[in-house]
């Protein structure tokens, strides 16, 4: 899989331009006011996502997924937000849960390159490091690898990188590993 990291920064977003098919963002039913990286987004759509939420036409419910186009404003073709529920109910259990329903329902839409803050992250409620290495484990489980570029901030992508270079030096033992 192609994963790649991209600061919580909306000038870096910009730098993406074209290079990205949508940005991902989770929200909880009760994170008021948006965080990380739904945050970053609300705030430069001008709070649009805030007033889907007043307006209620997004809520933040488990299993809530919402296709939302950017405008100019964001350098995405377009823009997905799927709820996570209640804070108080988010464990593993319920990241991989989401996981496997944000990658199916970007699969169903033809997502082939996105940015995406992992489920619970911008909260602290799932650790960097254990974010991508359940992400990687899903992502095992259904054979897709699209491109992904994970959105956290330099010490989280700190601790991915570590994830990633294992990875890297494992898949180039194997490819230097005599066929039997």
């Amino acid at each position: 899989m192609p994963v790649h990291f991209l600061t919580s920064d909306l000038a870096k977003w910009d730098e993406t331009a074209g290079d990205l098919d949508a940005l991902v963002l989770t929200v909880f039913a009760d994170e008021r006011p948006l965080r990380g990286a739904a945050g970053l987004a609300d705030w430069r759509l001008c709070g649009r996502l805030s007033r889907l939420i007043v307006s209620g036409h997004l809520f933040g419910e488990s299993g809530e997924a919402l296709l939302y186009p950017p405008g100019r404003r964001l350098p995405f073709a377009r823009t997905l937000v799927f709820g996570l529920g209640l804070e108080k109910a988010f464990d593993e259990a319920a990241y991989r849960r989401h996981v496997r329903h944000i990658r199916d329902a970007l699969a169903r839409a033809h997502v082939e390159r996105y940015a995406i803050a992992p489920p619970g992250r911008a909260t602290g409620l799932i650790a960097a490091r254990r974010a991508l290495e359940l992400w990687l484990d899903e992502e095992a489980k259904d054979g897709r690898t699209p491109e992904v570029a994970i959105i956290d901030t330099p010490g989280g992508q700190k601790e991915m990188a570590d994830i990633l270079h294992v990875q890297k030096r494992m898949a180039a033992a194997r490819q230097k590993a005599p066929k039997v």
